[in-house]
């Protein structure tokens, strides 16, 4: 198997991390002061969220330029140490490509906009207003209820963007775009990235002839595009990481569907690895993950497709939030997370149960609303945890608590938890490669096998806010696995794993 097919990744926005530098924001110099203790947790690989220069306008998902570092986060010298310093660890390292736009202070953009004769005006996408006085289509841009185009007085056309005004869209039909973008990727290669996550990569390809966002605001451009031209792209793309040894690429297709995102690893020719965010959705039922499951089997195996498995990210409320705060609700998420078929990303601070922040009014930063997940990570008991007097963003009120330090020094903590899991999948060939078998659902409970020659590992989750029985007759029993002793009952919200006969 793969590298990334066994791994466990651990994504870090790098603003809310580790500050080295002591101005509140997190930095590279801070994730690599952090790696003994990934190592110390049990994690493979990291993926890095945005580092490059960028006005922050969308806090590195607008770049200005794809080849360098924002001094706010260090330089490629510190970026080469952090690489240099994680594989010493045998931690691999992944980074944020942004690959549908780039931010409006781009030199490409600068140029594109500056004429309608300048030779970068086919890098964007541009268009006037039809005999009726109609933008090109009806698409709505994220975050709002507005158009994806916007007037731009100097030429007077429209160009498109997709999210903020101040992020166009590359235009990816310009054969020069694409081997700029080629381009990039090399650059990080060389350096010796071991692969990319590529930010809503299924939305390079466009058909701007279609009219088709329904009028919800919800539903913005970016979850309904889907194309076939980006299937070409993509294949250029995999052209470019076969050109070096054991490099991924992890795709944020946003599509919400199994079924789509299956289609986005080709014939094992595009994708290596693709988010299925539909686990952002799935309500806390037996039924629910049990259904999801079954999907994202059947639709991943149909084109021997590696399943990925998300809980958070720096786009979508913490474990804890999004499930109600309840200890052993979050724990067995994290079994869920981590004993499933597949690649597990892992959200940093979600090995300390760590909740969204209440972001005050005046301190909210994000034109997405999403600053609550993205609180600094708490690594001292004392205020300021480990931090300045003053981070980018507030700490939530269960900092001290929530700590890395307190949990550390805790032998019950959610942290001692999380690596305790992390340690068995990696030691269990099962939880690593095994087939999923035996899926049911008894009232509350759900209860899964994996198999891996003679190892036979079974996993059960009580959904439900009681006590459940133990799925599993004695005399079928080996060893328990999770919890170390056998239980009278499962516990509500709890979790089990034994190895069976």
């Amino acid at each position: 198997m793969a590298w990334w097919e066994e791994a466990v990744f651990y994504q870090i926005y790098p603003r809310s991390f580790a500050d080295a530098s002591g101005d509140g924001v997190g930095d590279l110099r801070g994730i690599t002061s952090k790696l003994d203790y990934l190592q110390v947790l049990g994690i493979d690989a990291v993926w890095i969220s945005p580092f490059f220069p960028s006005p922050m306008r969308d806090f590195g998902y607008d770049v200005s330029d794809y080849c360098d570092i924002d001094p706010v986060f260090g330089t490629l010298h510190d970026f080469d140490e952090l690489v240099d310093e994680a594989h010493r660890r045998n931690i691999k390292v992944i980074i944020d490509w942004v690959p549908n736009h780039t931010s409006s202070d781009h030199p490409w953009f600068t140029e594109s906009r500056s004429s309608r004769e300048n030779p970068r005006r086919s890098w964007y996408v541009w268009r006037s207003l039809d005999e009726k006085g109609r933008l090109p289509n009806n698409w709505i841009r994220a975050w709002s209820d507005q158009p994806a185009w916007t007037r731009d007085d100097l030429t007077g056309e429209y160009y498109l963007h997709c999210f903020l005004e101040s992020q166009p869209d590359l235009n990816w039909d310009e054969p020069l775009v694409r081997q700029a973008m080629h381009n990039v990727l090399r650059f990080w290669l060389d350096r010796g990235v071991d692969g990319f996550r590529m930010d809503v990569v299924h939305l390079i390809g466009k058909e701007l002839s279609r009219n088709d966002d329904p009028e919800l605001a919800a539903l913005t451009h970016v979850i309904l595009n889907d194309v076939p031209i980006v299937h070409d792209y993509l294949r250029e793309i995999r052209s470019v990481l076969d050109g070096y040894a054991d490099r991924v690429s992890v795709g944020e297709v946003a599509l919400f569907d199994p079924h789509q995102v299956a289609t986005y690893y080709g014939q094992g020719d595009e994708l290596h690895l693709s988010f299925n965010f539909k686990s952002l959705m799935t309500p806390w039922r037996a039924s629910a993950w049990a259904d999801l499951i079954r999907e994202t089997e059947e639709t991943h195996a149909a084109v021997s497709a590696w399943p990925t498995w998300v809980l958070s990210n720096h786009d979508n409320p913490r474990i804890a939030t999004r499930l109600g705060a309840i200890e052993e609700r979050v724990r067995s998420a994290l079994v869920l997370l981590l004993s499933l078929r597949g690649t597990p990303f892992l959200y940093a601070g979600e090995e300390l149960g760590l909740p969204d922040a209440e972001i005050p009014s005046e301190r909210v930063v994000d034109p997405g609303g999403r600053d609550g997940c993205r609180s600094p990570i708490p690594w001292q008991q004392a205020p300021p945890f480990g931090w300045t007097d003053n981070p980018w963003l507030p700490f939530g009120t269960s900092a001290a608590e929530r700590s890395v330090e307190a949990q550390r020094n805790d032998v019950h903590s959610t942290w001692h938890f999380c690596r305790m899991l992390l340690q068995l999948r990696r030691s269990e060939p099962a939880l690593l490669r095994g087939t999923v078998v035996g899926l049911e659902v008894r009232g509350d409970v759900m209860v899964f096998e994996r198999h891996e020659g003679t190892s036979r590992l079974a996993v059960a989750v009580n959904f439900a806010d009681s006590h459940a029985e133990i799925p599993w007759s004695t005399e079928t029993i080996a060893e328990w696995l999770l919890p170390a002793m056998p239980p009278a009952h499962l516990s509500s919200n709890g979790a089990a794993i034994v190895r069976l006969r």
